[in-house]
């Protein structure tokens, strides 16, 4: 199955200025020159690598469009085999009557993913480079696409293979010493090994918790905005959002579920989440809203809660009961507590406010004022230091589970140093550990295993 030639559409499927039709197999070049017609009488085939080419894309007598033909020979082309890629007009009818020229005269449908994972089995791309490529034209915000960038260019590979060829080297003397079993004899130096595998667990250990912060950088850290109803949560989030999304209305209860929109802060992506307001009611809809606010802040990784100042000035201390007890059922969510409104109080009921409820925030969602403090204040939450020190940053489950895993096994290894446990059975949990760190860059895989990993691919990549 990849011997075949496949092609698919590369770029996004629609109208636009130009499309990308990519083939790639031992007889691209060949089914690309068949149906191609230089401006120069070229001949496609005797052409170099990395080359360009003006023409037109011929069927029979018909031509279907002019176009600009690149020509990448294996192994020096991003699949490994033989790529051609042609740039024509962005009409759908002429993407389709190319594409389907391309499958009479020899080609197939590329799968999901398929030439990702061309690149993955020529050795191109390793199995954790090649995951990055579909986080990298997913990302959309600085943050994800710094960390997936970093990925593909194999930071997060390359600590995992320096592991684990150290690792490799010492499991090759300790399975040496089984050799010469009879003769007593120590190759592994078991206090040098002690060290290894204490630095293994170390590294392991950064990397496994550096996905607490990878994985909301990748997925939108979630904010959910709570408070009673009618204290302008969904203005603030028009503010934030510097649009009109949400249901704005004076009438208490408005907004009956919860709106979701997302936003990059200082390159971090934040999904904003306005929920139903917390109160006592008897309407069955708003009480249906107000059960998912609490699932939303139960989901959510920052909790921001808004009161309106004008309207509990004289009621502050019941403000504060309500956010302890907040505070009490969340104790390790980070939560910001913003009165807003403020535009209509004076200067002594603004201090009223700060004396009563401590390190609250002062906004004015209607004219802006306090939005970009509370901007930096959710930066603040946000552990960043990885971020912009570029260290490797884990953001696939996949990779997670597997590091959880070899942690596992290399900590058993360190038990069996200590302990004293024969070379045979260190062997094992060494084995063991080398197995999941292959998985991660793919030196150990299995059918399925790709099959999951490329299906979320896009057709065309």
């Amino acid at each position: 199955m990849h011997n075949d030639t496949i092609v698919a559409l590369a770029t996004p499927s629609g109208s636009g200025a130009i499309a990308v039709i990519r083939l790639s197999g031992s007889e691209a070049i060949n089914i690309a020159a068949s149906a191609f017609k230089s401006i120069k009488n070229k001949n496609l085939k005797a052409q170099a690598t990395h080359t360009i080419h003006l023409g037109h894309i011929i069927d029979g007598d018909k031509t279907l469009d002019e176009v600009l033909v690149s020509v990448f020979k294996n192994p020096n082309s991003y699949t490994g085999e033989d790529v051609i890629e042609v740039s024509c007009h962005g009409s759908p009818y002429i993407q389709q009557e190319i594409i389907q020229l391309f499958l009479r005269k020899g080609c197939r449908m590329a799968n999901a993913g398929e030439f990702t994972l061309r690149a993955f089995l020529n050795g191109k791309l390793d199995l954790s480079q090649a995951e990055a490529v579909a986080d990298l034209i997913s990302s959309d915000n600085a943050a994800s696409h710094q960390i997936a960038m970093q990925q593909m260019r194999g930071g997060f590979s390359s600590e995992i293979a320096k592991l684990r060829e150290e690792l490799l080297n010492f499991a090759s003397l300790i399975e040496l010493e089984l050799d010469f079993a009879e003769e007593d004899v120590e190759f592994a130096d078991r206090t040098q090994f002690k060290d290894l595998i204490n630095r293994i667990i170390f590294v392991l250990k950064r990397l496994i918790d550096s996905f607490a912060v990878g994985n909301v950088i990748k997925n939108g850290i979630p904010v959910a905005i709570v408070g009673e109803p009618n204290v302008g949560k969904s203005t603030l989030l028009n503010a934030l959002l510097n649009e009109e999304r949400a249901i704005v209305s004076e009438i208490a209860g408005t907004t009956r579920d919860t709106i979701e929109d997302e936003i990059s802060i200082g390159g971090i992506g934040f999904r904003f989440i306005d929920t139903a307001g917390i109160r006592e009611t008897e309407d069955i809809v708003e009480s249906i809203g107000i059960k998912k606010t609490f699932e939303k802040i139960e989901q959510s990784q920052v909790t921001i809660y808004l009161f309106d100042a004008s309207k509990t000035i004289d009621t502050l201390e019941e403000v504060r009961i309500e956010i302890e007890k907040i505070r009490n059922k969340y104790p390790q969510k980070p939560l910001l507590v913003i009165a807003n409104k403020i535009d209509r109080l004076n200067d002594i009921q603004l201090a009223k406010i700060n004396t009563t409820i401590a390190d609250v925030l002062l906004l004015s969602a209607k004219t802006g004022f306090g939005v970009e403090q509370l901007t930096n204040s959710l930066l603040k939450l946000i552990n960043t230091g990885a971020l912009r020190n570029n260290e490797t940053i884990v953001t696939n489950t996949r990779h997670y589970d597997a590091l959880l895993k070899a942690v596992e096994e290399i900590q058993k290894v360190q038990h069996g140093l200590e302990t004293g446990l024969s070379g045979d059975l260190l062997a094992i949990d060494i084995r063991q550990a080398l197995y999941h760190f292959g998985e991660i860059t793919g030196e150990i895989t299995t059918d399925d295993l790709l099959g999951n990993i490329f299906a979320n691919f896009c057709i065309g990549k």
